[in-house]
């Protein structure tokens, strides 16, 4: 997988590529939006601990299918409220270290009121 950030468009802002190229011979995996409850059906009150289960559910994913989050190649969040831009931003980069995927980040009104988020991704292996 090769970060694409073309010199003759924006550069991202932090954190993400505009671009990951997937070469020849790579499997997808196509995580639908993983939401945060926990196994037990248990919503967490507060957005930083709702953004650290959807990212706990989305490595779930990940291993399942023999990957982790470096295989990442694209993220779509949707955010309830943009006031947990800055607070979802720092705890992606967090989590996903020097690894920076292609991202969309959409505020919108979410299917569950008791979800602040949900997140959605593309992983090649």
């Amino acid at each position: 997988m090769t970060p694409i950030n073309a010199l003759d468009a924006p550069q991202p802002g932090g954190g993400y590529s505009q671009a990951m190229l997937v070469g020849p011979g790579k499997s997808l995996l196509f995580v639908s939006g993983q939401i945060p409850v926990d196994a037990a059906g248990n919503v967490p009150a507060d957005f930083a601990a709702q953004c650290r289960l959807v990212w706990h559910n989305i490595a779930a994913q990940l291993a399942a299918a023999g990957m982790d989050l470096t295989n990442l190649v694209k993220i779509s969040t949707f955010l309830g409220d943009r006031r947990h831009r800055e607070e979802n931003s720092a705890i992606r980069r967090e989590i996903l270290g020097d690894h920076a995927p292609a991202l969309t980040v959409i505020v919108c009104d979410i299917y569950d009121p008791e979800w602040l988020l949900e997140i959605e991704a593309v992983a090649a292996k």
